[in-house]
């Protein structure tokens, strides 16, 4: 029985794909590769993978508009931009999308290899509570959904769900910034802070129905999740 986790790659440049391709073959990963944006759309449903790593950059469909309509189909599946772009608002429409991480090129295969195994840790002990209570919100980690009283749950991406669960482990004590980028991103670098801040304001405007639940930002340390 083939137990390999299949991770979907969409890049339309041939030789990089296939040194992408090769690279995670080697580490165990059953890839698929499409050259562009429609034909990954089309894999997606046909490959059910379990990550994709996305160019931004492709023909017939960019990498922003194939993972806004994954989005619509699955809110839990990680995916990973790779571009060249780097403009901070670039980064802020890719986390927006809905995706979990963003590498700049050139990257490392190295360090492709640590963000999706990363994404791809699904268990952080302890998981057996299987309902955490963050003021009136009941947070399922597993389910990566979060509910407010009775409404009804919000879907959480897989960052956000981790993210929010090492909030409230540590819940009205500092999160040291530094460890969570390390842990989570994989490097406390400047790009990765960005976008970790971007997860947070995320996290924030799904908590605000509740006044006593606040994230605050102390600033040239971390975190603090009040509730």
């Amino acid at each position: 029985m083939n137990t390999k986790i299949k991770i979907l790659l969409a890049e339309d440049e041939p030789s990089l794909g296939q040194i992408i391709k090769e690279s995670l073959e080697t580490r165990g990963f059953s890839i698929v590769h499409y050259n562009n944006g429609q034909e990954a759309l089309e894999g997606y449903y046909k490959e059910k993978p379990e990550l994709l790593v996305l160019d931004v950059m492709m023909p017939k469909k960019d990498g922003f508009s194939l993972a806004k309509e994954i989005r619509m189909q699955d809110k839990h599946i990680p995916i990973i931009f790779l571009t060249a772009k780097s403009q901070i608002q670039d980064v802020i429409e890719g986390f927006t999308l809905g995706g979990n991480d963003y590498l700049k090129k050139p990257f490392s295969m190295e360090e492709l290899i640590v963000r999706i195994q990363n994404l791809l840790k699904s268990k952080i002990a302890p998981l057996e509570q299987k309902q955490i209570i963050i003021g009136d919100y009941v947070f399922e980690f597993k389910k990566q959904r979060l509910q407010f009283k009775k409404e009804d749950p919000v879907s959480l991406t897989h960052r956000e769900a981790h993210l929010l669960y090492h909030l409230s482990n540590n819940r009205n004590q500092v999160l040291d910034r530094s460890v969570i980028l390390k842990k989570l991103w994989g490097d406390d670098d400047f790009f990765n802070a960005r976008s970790m801040d971007v997860f947070i304001t995320k996290l924030r405007k799904k908590l605000k129905k509740d006044p006593v639940v606040k994230i605050i930002n102390i600033r040239g340390y971390g975190y603090k999740l009040i509730c």
